[in-house]
């Protein structure tokens, strides 16, 4: 069989507040996790059983460390400039680069994996920028933050989308899946 081919395709599963924050301005998520409903499913595990890796960023990296244990079964690329570390327990699941995003995706194809979950708010904002976010499921929480850390940046021009599903759920949470149009 001849070996799978082709661009790697770049893939965001997210929440935000109503008013567009991924975290507060430290960071912290307390508002979004507050508002966890355990019975509810919002498809998380369906949606990472269609990748084969994740890419993040060194914020998004430094977040999970936080967490009692590393729960990511698929290879980890974390992409940053300044970290030149990571932590011995997790060679072998977690690979540090500098790449920018279209290099970053070009390894990643060349290593054989087509579909990557981007997690972390500027490594979406500078894919997003190159063209290299193909579809995005954002799940808004019923909450205004007024500051924080936006899902979204400036763009170099529009990037049209086409709505393929939303979700609202009892605990007030409304999902939405948009690809690129």
């Amino acid at each position: 069989m001849p070996p799978i081919t082709g661009p790697t395709t770049g893939h965001v599963f997210i929440a935000t507040s109503l008013d567009g924050f991924i975290a507060r301005p430290d960071g912290t998520l307390d508002w979004l996790l507050s508002r966890d409903d355990p019975t509810e499913d919002h498809g998380y595990d369906a949606f990472i059983a269609t990748m084969d890796c994740i890419v993040m960023g060194r914020g998004t990296f430094e977040s999970v460390l936080t967490f009692p244990e590393w729960h990511y079964t698929l290879p980890v690329l974390v992409l940053s400039r300044s970290l030149k570390t990571i932590p011995a327990h997790l060679h072998g699941k977690v690979t540090l680069s500098d790449l920018p995003p279209n290099e970053a995706m070009a390894h990643l194809a060349t290593q054989g994996h087509r579909r990557a979950y981007i997690d972390g708010g500027q490594i979406i904002q500078s894919f997003l920028r190159v063209g290299l976010i193909d579809t995005l499921t954002i799940t808004t929480a019923p909450v205004l933050l007024g500051q924080g850390r936006p899902l979204f940046g400036t763009l170099p021009a529009d990037i049209a989308l086409a709505h393929e599903a939303t979700t609202a759920f009892p605990s007030g949470l409304v999902q939405s899946t948009w690809r690129r149009a």
